[in-house]
């Protein structure tokens, strides 16, 4: 049974409206990483963090999957082996296309965590720094969002999916935040064949065998159409 790995970054959600922080425009634009995406920006302004993740939890449900998320959903439907979408995006598109065995590395936008205690729980719309912890009653309510500094989400069972799958694609990274651009490699060195779909070459394209560029909408659905028909 074959396994096919996945990783995705913003450039799959690019085309639902969903901006980055490399973007002219948006959200990102108005604030600098270092004030609302690191721990030590969320101790200086609790309440400007909160405000700034509130905006992007509305943006994203407003947002619609695109054709490539949808894609990434059918191939798990219908590929006669294991599919897994490890993501650095927090929007929850994936799973609003269809997809279901996703791992969000970065964390969700529709989570809270406690600081605290470390409890989860679903995140409201607006989550207020005077939020208590429902487990421990804590104010210590954090958007569930891995920041730059801190330890990815679920990493020693990704590196497990990297080191036995057959095929690693990426789909709209950069290739620039780690350690997600070192996956190529590990990857690559435990036999995978590796393929880059993204709108232009990313920082670590000399690492993959193949590499396609072009919209994500676009090449995703023709890339997932050639993996079922081969085997069909």
């Amino acid at each position: 049974m074959e396994k096919i790995v996945i990783l995705t970054g913003a450039g799959i959600s690019a085309e639902s409206g969903l901006g980055t922080f490399r973007d002219e425009g948006g959200l990102w634009a108005a604030h600098r990483i270092e004030d609302v995406a690191t721990p030590e920006g969320f101790a200086r302004d609790p309440k400007l963090v909160q405000n700034f993740y509130n905006m992007r939890r509305a943006q994203a449900r407003e947002a619609e999957p695109n054709a490539a998320h949808y894609a990434l959903a059918k191939l798990e439907r219908e590929f006669t082996g294991e599919v897994t979408v490890v993501t650095q995006n927090v929007d929850g598109l994936h799973e609003r296309a269809g997809s279901q065995n996703v791992m969000h590395m970065h964390g969700f936008l529709e989570g809270a965590l406690c600081a605290g205690c470390g409890h989860r729980w679903p995140a409201p719309l607006n989550m207020k720094i005077t939020d208590r912890c429902p487990k421990c009653k804590e104010v210590a309510t954090r958007p569930d969002i891995v920041w730059f500094g801190e330890m990815p989400y679920d990493m020693e069972e990704i590196w497990d999916h990297l080191r036995s799958c057959d095929y690693f694609v990426s789909v709209g990274t950069s290739g620039n935040v780690y350690p997600a651009a070192a996956f190529v490699q590990d990857a690559a060195r435990h036999g995978a064949i590796t393929i880059e779909l993204n709108l232009e070459p990313s920082a670590v394209v000399s690492d993959f065998a193949e590499s396609h560029c072009g919209k994500a909408s676009d090449i995703v659905p023709e890339w997932v159409e050639k993996m079922l028909s081969v085997r069909r």
